[in-house]
């Protein structure tokens, strides 16, 4: 039988001795070491998940500003141009007012360095031909007065002539009628001398002599009706007078209407004349002003986006991005469509920015480390690209004490990462919702004037 060597004789006993070691202390200590070791976990395990959960609505979004007028612009120039200087250069500080470029003309319109003299002095013309015109309307309106003042009086001294013509007509009527009485008389008379002539009672020289007187009778009638028919016509002619002194009148008054139409016309052509001329004058005086494009608030030269020195640009083109100075900031969220019933505008939000180094516990945000307080401001009514809806948080106002302001080297595109808080549930009814895909539930539903808040 061979000799065993040392090692070996050695190896044997340590498996000798762990056998009788495993022999003498499992049997005592593992079933009751491992049931506890067991009992533990699942006690833990228990206490985890009645732990309270805060249920959040994550979003991911960027840094922007609540106004408009605090979120970057482009700054256009009001004319067309070419670059003669740029005052400014990107990344400077420029106040309001402040030169960032100066233009030169390019329209030939506009190159007389003294059009604005040459429109005061056609301006000063213009004046004068209104003055003109002015004066001209002055006299036709005294030239129509006196015209009716004439006619006043011609009228009066022609209607004085009617009257006369008409009383010298009535007068040769009643002569007319009177020699007619008289010669009838004669007739009368002679007819009865002749009767008594043939009775012997009258002479022949009686007769001669009523027949003369007869015959004077008649003449004074034929005159009597000559004078009576000249009156007559005297009166035709009086009124024809009249008539043709309306006539004149109404000539002359026409023709001094005329001219005050003309010198009336004239006067409105040279005032709208004027008043071109006037628009002209301020349009110049504007447009040089716009030669320097100044900066419309306070803030940051971005970018320039033109370059160069003579380099024409167009009317309303874009030659700078201007970010105003101080921006009332916001984050904008982007959430899913199922969270967004549930956000109201008591919601509020932890806010992580990028750039500020922070550890954010999902279901604990009381011990997050880095994160920042907000509160909904507004929610979009329409859904972004994706389908999702944007959401707008503002700093919460005053700051809560155990936190901080939001940084002030915050600039807008910046990335940011939000949780909006909701009520507490238990660990297990979190990991049940999850599993299950519910979305997060509340205390209460929203009333309906939240509701309308939001948008």
């Amino acid at each position: 039988m061979s000799k065993k060597s040392p090692e070996l004789e050695q190896i044997e006993n340590w498996e000798e001795l762990s056998t009788q070691s495993v022999a003498n202390v499992l049997p005592d200590r593992g079933p009751r070491l491992l049931g506890r070791i067991l009992t533990g976990v699942l006690i833990i395990i228990i206490i985890i998940l009645l732990l309270p959960w805060r249920q959040t609505i994550p979003g991911k979004g960027t840094v922007t500003a609540l106004r408009p007028e605090d979120r970057p612009q482009t700054v256009q120039n009001q004319i067309g141009g070419r670059i003669e200087k740029w005052a400014v250069r990107e990344g400077q500080e420029v106040k309001k007012g402040d030169t960032i470029l100066i233009i030169s003309e390019t329209s030939q319109s506009y190159f007389d360095p003294e059009l604005p003299k040459r429109l005061n002095e056609q301006l000063n013309a213009k004046q004068n031909s209104e003055v003109a015109a002015n004066r001209k309307i002055e006299a036709t309106n005294a030239q129509i007065e006196a015209l009716n003042n004439g006619l006043r009086f011609q009228l009066s001294a022609a209607e004085n002539k009617i009257k006369q013509a008409q009383n010298y007509v009535d007068i040769d009527q009643a002569d007319l009628n009177a020699v007619q009485k008289f010669y009838e008389i004669s007739k009368a008379r002679l007819a009865r001398y002749e009767a008594g002539y043939k009775s012997g009672l009258f002479s022949l020289t009686d007769i001669e002599t009523r027949r003369l007187k007869l015959q004077e009778d008649y003449a004074k009638v034929i005159a009597q009706q000559n004078k009576l028919n000249n009156s007559k016509q005297n009166l035709i002619n009086a009124r024809i007078e009249l008539d043709n002194i309306r006539a004149k009148y109404q000539e002359s008054l026409a023709k001094a209407q005329s001219d005050l139409g003309s010198a009336i016309s004239s006067r409105a052509s040279v005032q709208g004349e004027i008043a071109k001329l006037k628009n002209d004058i301020a349009n110049i005086a504007v447009r040089r002003s716009l030669y320097i494009v100044r900066a419309p608030q306070t803030g940051f030269v971005v970018k320039t986006l033109k370059a160069g020195i003579g380099e024409n640009i167009k009317e309303g083109e874009s030659v700078a991005t201007l970010q105003p100075k101080t921006p009332l900031v916001a984050a904008e969220l982007y959430v899913a469509a199922m969270d967004v019933p549930l956000i109201v505008d008591t919601s509020d939000v932890r806010l992580q920015f990028e750039g500020w180094p922070s550890i954010q516990f999902a279901g604990w945000p009381s011990v997050a480390v880095g994160t920042f307080a907000g509160k909904i401001f507004a929610i979009d009514r329409v859904s972004s690209a994706g389908g999702k809806y944007r959401v707008l948080v503002r700093p919460e106002v005053p700051v809560p004490a155990n936190d901080e302001p939001w940084p002030d080297q915050l600039r807008q595109g910046s990335g940011v990462y939000g949780r909006i808080i909701l009520r507490s549930v238990p660990v297990w009814y979190e990991i049940w919702r999850q599993l299950n895909g519910f979305p997060p539930s509340l205390e209460k539903e929203p009333s309906a004037d939240i509701k309308d808040k939001k948008g």
